[in-house]
């Protein structure tokens, strides 16, 4: 064959890939979600075995939050209030809840940093697997803690595999479904956060009346209940295809495809459908590598166009965290502060998380109504609101007060897990580009983690009432950052509702304005522009990679 008449047939096969993985990138956005739930039940089911992980990081996070209006651990790690009355009431020492909280986050971000490395090579799943057995084993070391020190050591090892359950299950729900699933599964996450620290609160609620040293390990100990069903769990689950094909692991990526897939009168041919996935992947892969000339890393997501995508992840998880949420990581203690008795706070904190796998829930509907960009923004605006009123009530000498407080806490968490709370997790999975969405994901939660580390410093110096003794008036200063989030959200946020990830790279790589991306239409794996961009060089480098996929199964 001349040189000519080859390149002429690179073109022709490069035309073809690209109609066809034109043709599935649209049938993939207009999904209605009937068929995405019929088509990938099973990739529905393996992201929620995946993402129940969490639930150990919210049950944890929790119990140690609430943990400080416990009178058992009080006594045994705190301090007497009154040094003449050492029977009398104790209390954590601000300084102490401080290191406490703060070096979960500290682990966390190791954890994240590891994370990435490992789950680049050896993928999502035995990444999850190992960090599962690690925390089986830090677990001995916060049940059978005899001080302080050992409860911050084994609170900092527990957040390192922590650190893998809050990216990997994120990036593996966006990877393995749907654009009409994206948001279902995403935001699952959310709930498993949520029905952790309800779970957390339960069982302290049980026990908040022992007053042995029981009181605060069996809550410790209950967390030996998830690590072996959820490693089952992984260990049975497909692989994700995305990474497999980062991987050049045609052949396994496609028996991944297969084992999410399921035919129906939707899928007539699993083959074709699995043939253009892979297509679509390896198109979009290969196309982001030619074009940054190089392999992933976390400098990249700092360069370019990837520069903007990673300051909107990192913002959107941050504000998560500045807005008043630790109030609801504190609520127990912070109810008890408002004034209310230490078995009616854990009460209140048993309605707060209740209402809160109930906004989650609700969060679908709202989302899939007004999109992602009018749920994040709204819930800003109104929970400012509502701490302004929470703030307003902390300067009342009204003895019922408290009770105003606890209910419009309960009102807050309701909407933050309405709309902050879980579009977050969509929005960090959405908005990265395929190539660096893990490290982009990584670098958004350690954004998340080092505000953490802020706010667990100065939180329990508000609240507590030997130091700062603010109480109920920190609505204030939280409302303050409701308010500068919105802003930002309305300069900085795109909306992403819809949009298939070859379309989100074609609007950043335009440089669409943030308000502008719900309106405007991009023309995706366009031949002749893609031609034209990439030279023939690089369609011969997608024709041979695309034909290197191996035979289907």
């Amino acid at each position: 064959m001349s040189l000519d008449a080859e390149v002429d047939d690179f073109l022709a096969k490069f035309i073809d890939i690209s109609e066809d993985v034109k043709h599935n990138d649209k049938k993939d956005k207009i999904m209605p979600l009937g068929e995405g739930l019929r088509t990938f039940p099973k990739a529905a089911m393996w992201s929620i075995v995946l993402s129940t992980a969490l639930v150990m990081e919210g049950y944890d996070t929790n119990l140690l939050n609430s943990m400080y209006a416990m009178p058992a651990f009080q006594k045994r790690y705190g301090k007497a209030v009154d040094p003449n009355d050492p029977d009398g009431a104790h209390q954590i020492p601000s300084n102490i809840q401080t290191t406490l909280s703060m070096c979960v986050n500290v682990g966390e971000i190791l954890g994240l940093a590891v994370a990435g490395v490992v789950a680049d090579r050896i993928g999502y799943r035995w990444t999850l697997i190992i960090a599962l057995m690690f925390t089986t084993g830090f677990i001995f070391i916060v049940f059978f803690a005899q001080n302080v020190g050992m409860l911050i050591a084994g609170e900092l090892l527990l957040g390192i595999p922590w650190g893998a359950f809050q990216t990997l299950t994120v990036s593996y729900a966006s990877e393995v479904c749907p654009t009409v699933l994206r948001i279902y599964l995403t935001t699952y996450v959310n709930v498993c956060w949520v029905f952790g620290q309800l779970i957390s609160s339960g069982v302290l609620k049980a026990l908040v009346e022992n007053d042995t040293n029981m009181a605060y390990r069996i809550p410790f100990g209950v967390q030996w209940v998830w690590p072996l069903p959820i490693m089952l769990g992984i260990f049975l689950a497909p692989e994700s295809p995305w990474w497999l094909v980062r991987k050049g692991k045609f052949h396994e990526a496609r028996v991944s495809i297969g084992r999410l897939l399921s035919e129906n009168k939707y899928v007539t041919n699993k083959q074709m459908l699995t043939d253009a996935m892979i297509n679509k992947m390896q198109l979009t892969i290969t196309e982001e590598r030619l074009k940054t000339n190089s392999e992933s890393s976390f400098i990249d997501c700092f360069k370019g166009k990837d520069l903007r995508r990673t300051r909107i992840g990192a913002i959107t998880w941050v504000v998560q965290n500045i807005t008043g949420s630790a109030l609801m990581g504190y609520s127990t203690y912070f109810y008890e502060q408002a004034g209310l008795s230490t078995s009616m706070a854990f009460t209140f904190s048993i309605i707060q998380y209740c209402l809160g796998i109930i906004g989650t829930f609700g969060s679908w509907f709202v989302s899939q109504k007004s999109g992602r960009f009018d749920s994040y923004f709204g819930g800003l605006i109104v929970n400012a609101v509502i701490l302004l009123i929470v703030g307003g009530l902390g300067c009342s000498s009204n003895a019922n007060a408290s009770w105003g407080i606890g209910s419009l806490l309960l009102i807050y968490t309701f909407v933050y897990d309405l709309t902050i709370g879980p579009i977050c997790y969509c929005l960090v999975a959405e908005i990265p580009s395929t190539k660096l969405r893990t490290k982009s994901i990584i670098i958004s939660r350690n954004s998340y983690n080092i505000a953490g580390i802020i706010v667990a410093v100065i939180t329990p110096y508000m609240l507590n009432p030997t130091a700062w003794n603010w109480g109920a008036k920190t609505g204030f200063f939280w409302a303050g950052f409701c308010i500068a989030s919105a802003i930002w959200c309305w300069f900085d946020l795109p909306e992403t509702k819809g949009k298939t990830f070859a379309e989100l790279d074609l609007l950043f790589n335009e440089g669409v304005p943030a308000r502008k991306f719900k309106t405007t239409e991009v023309d995706v794996f366009n031949a002749d522009q893609l031609i034209g961009e990439m030279g023939k060089d690089g369609v011969k480098h997608i024709v041979i990679a695309t034909e290197g996929a191996g035979p289907t199964v």
